[in-house]
């Protein structure tokens, strides 16, 4: 920064000189020297620092030198000659390089953001129509009032006018996406000595104050050096570059700024009304007319911003599973109204952790990115394409029928995997998927049954050896359904006895039937509280040994792998067939109350019933039980905790019911197990 450094000192040595020394104007040529020195910093840095593409540069140093040019011309005009006419041919060089100066930007903007991005636009035009009612009633509006001459009045318009145009464009740059490195930084502080050096001159000259050589030059000539010097720095070669750099967003400080600049409009009028002056009222009206448009029009982009976050997978662009379970469920009732096809596919990465371990997770991302590109390509633009899972896809095929849908599926896997997947350098990897089908039939009643038949399917593709598409509805896939009710069962024993509480599962099953049914719920949800019960912790298989009888604080990792168990039992209990619903319980099934549960954080009614039933009776057989760090809570310990949790971690009333239910001893008791396990046997069987 030694450019910026000498040309701060030329600045002061500036303010110090006499006007003449001797027949010399030398406070002129410092002045002159120091503006053209950003010319022609802008043009070594563009030949030093390469940027791509120099166009860009080329114009804005072309602008500086119009600039340079304008500057000698009046203070030449002004010291050396004494003509102190205005206009001046001066102020034709100065007007002169606005436009380039335009130019220049818009072109960085362009190549600096490769899409649109229209909140930024909104806000930059909003900003602009706040300086643009500001600029009229303090310079533009009194200028026309002083019966100047026509020629005169036009320049005096012409710099404010100019200034609102550099201002949009300066903040469509501020506010959009790209690198913001120092060279961004002293490009900023440019166009902001322009702006504002340029307000104060326009003022000055309103009310005849103007004098050459005033503090206005430090402003200019800061300004002028700050071009210069972003041009010389290393980051000017990036700072055209499109890069994956989000624009602001709309922060507290931002959102301020754009409320504030709101109310200048109103806050004008009151200003004159107590004035008693009325002729600026048309133009402020217009204004705040044109500042509502553009806040709605913002508030719209917001909410279709939100939906589409809301609905879109931020690695691969592609539809989140919530849109994939919502929009199918939509064309599931539309398949039963109307009697047409209806399929899904779920596809599978192979082997995809191997890919992760050998080069890294960052690799595993791209191909994740890669392999959703080939998906959608393929797929087609009708159809509903969603990443279902960490490296799982979903498609809806809409109008598919079962050996349409076949040939879909193999066309998708065949297409990922024709081509092997760049992942870092020179070192690609052939991907291979798995594939599940379903098409909609009578007794797949609902979405979840469809993609419950799809999963299935999908588990059978991986056990016969990957890399391969399999239908569901089969009689081989139909035979392993029970199979897989059988070894999820045997699997929650099996944590049972990890957690050291045989039977657990068994007797909290039980007791959620029966506050369901003393609820007077609906059979479905008493059948899905039991059911759920059951297979509460069949994620908690996933977990190490050491994590489940760990003795001392959890650290972040061991909490993040705890929080994640409620998802990986839903998964594991969403391939049963008829089992969506029950999965979605034991996914809710440590949500809290007051919202500050997990996974999702959801809160109150927005909870499934049956997971707030089974919150309460897995806190109950938590307390109850001994643990390997803890030993078993007595029974009045364990009432108070539950009443403790009413309206924070519980739902009030469950906990009403279920201390009542305990009181007549029909839940509560954990060694309830045999009996109940005989039951569950019986209806297997």
């Amino acid at each position: 920064m030694g450019y910026l450094a000498f040309g701060l000192l030329s600045v002061a040595v500036y303010y110090a000189l006499p006007i003449f020394v001797g027949t010399i104007p030398l406070r002129v040529v410092v002045y002159c020297a120091v503006s053209t020195s950003a010319a022609l910093a802008v043009w070594w840095g563009v030949r030093r620092n390469r940027p791509e593409p120099r166009a860009p540069w080329l114009v804005l140093g072309l602008s500086q030198l119009v600039y340079a040019l304008a500057d000698a011309t009046f203070y030449v005009s002004h010291y050396v000659l004494l003509d102190l006419r205005y206009p001046a041919v001066a102020d034709a060089f100065y007007l002169g390089h606005y436009p380039l100066v335009v130019v220049g930007l818009l072109m960085l903007i362009r190549q600096r953001r490769s899409d649109r991005d229209l909140p930024s636009l909104l806000d930059a035009v909003s900003l602009t129509v706040v300086a643009g009612l500001l600029s009229w009633v303090f310079v533009i509006g009194p200028q026309t009032r002083l019966g100047t001459p026509l020629l005169v009045e036009m320049v005096s318009l012409a710099y404010p006018l100019m200034d609102l145009v550099l201002l949009l464009v300066s903040l469509r740059l501020l506010f959009g996406g790209g690198r913001r490195d120092a060279s961004f930084v002293l490009l900023a502080l440019w166009l902001a000595a322009i702006l504002t050096a340029d307000t104060v001159y326009v003022l000055q000259r309103l009310d005849l104050s103007y004098a050459a050589g005033n503090f206005l030059d430090a402003i200019w000539l800061t300004g002028n050096l700050a071009l210069g010097a972003c041009a010389l720095h290393p980051s000017m070669g990036r700072i055209a570059q499109s890069v994956d750099v989000p624009a602001l967003r709309l922060s507290w400080p931002r959102l301020a700024i754009l409320s504030g600049g709101a109310l200048i409009g109103p806050a004008l009028l009151l200003v004159q009304n107590a004035q008693g002056v009325r002729r600026d009222v048309p133009v402020i009206a217009a204004g705040c007319a044109v500042l509502f448009a553009l806040t709605a029009t913002r508030l719209a982009g917001l909410a279709v911003d939100q939906r589409r976050l809301a609905i879109t997978d931020s690695l691969t662009r592609l539809r989140s599973r919530r849109y994939f379970e919502a929009r199918l469920a939509e064309e599931v009732a539309r398949a039963k109204r109307a009697g047409s096809p209806l399929g899904v596919v779920i596809l599978d990465v192979d082997r995809f952790k191997s890919i992760n371990d050998r080069f890294g997770h960052p690799a595993g991302d791209r191909v994740l990115v890669e392999v959703a590109a080939r998906l959608r390509a393929i797929g087609g633009p009708g159809r509903v394409l969603a990443r279902y899972g960490g490296e799982e896809f979903a498609l809806i095929a809409t109008g598919a029928d079962a050996e349409n849908l076949g040939r879909l599926a193999e066309r998708l896997r065949h297409g990922v995997s024709h081509h092997p997947i760049a992942v870092s350098g020179r070192r690609s990897v052939t991907v291979t998927l798995s594939a599940g089908t379903a098409a909609f039939a009578p007794h797949y009643g609902t979405a979840s049954a469809l993609v419950s038949a799809a999963d299935r399917a999908l588990y059978l593709a991986k056990d016969l050896g990957r890399d391969r598409a399999v239908a569901g509805g089969t009689s081989l896939t139909e035979h392993r359904e029970d199979v897989a009710v059988d070894y999820l069962n045997q699997v929650a024993d099996l944590v049972d006895l990890r957690v050291a509480s045989p039977g657990r599962s068994l007797a909290i099953a039980e007791w959620a039937r029966t506050l369901a049914e003393h609820l007077k719920r609906d059979p479905a949800e008493v059948r899905h509280a039991h059911r759920a019960g059951r297979l509460l912790d069949v994620g908690m298989i996933v977990l190490p040994d050491d994590l489940l009888t760990e003795s001392g604080p959890l650290t972040d990792q061991q909490w993040h792998l705890l929080h994640e168990h409620p998802d990986s039992g839903a998964r594991m209990v969403s391939v049963l067939p008829d089992h969506g619903e029950v999965a979605e319980v034991i996914r809710q099934h440590h949500e809290r109350w007051d919202g500050a549960g997990y996974p999702n954080g959801l809160t109150r009614d927005t909870i499934r019933i049956e997971a707030r039933i089974l919150s309460v009776c897995d806190a109950w057989a938590a307390m109850r039980a001994d643990r390997p760090h803890r030993r078993a809570l007595t029974h009045e310990q364990a009432v108070r905790e539950l009443r403790a949790g009413r309206g924070a971690r519980f739902d009030p009333e469950l906990v009403d019911v279920f201390l009542a239910l305990l009181e007549q001893g029909a839940v509560g008791d954990l060694n309830a197990g045999p009996a109940a396990a005989s039951r569950e046997d019986s209806r297997l069987s």
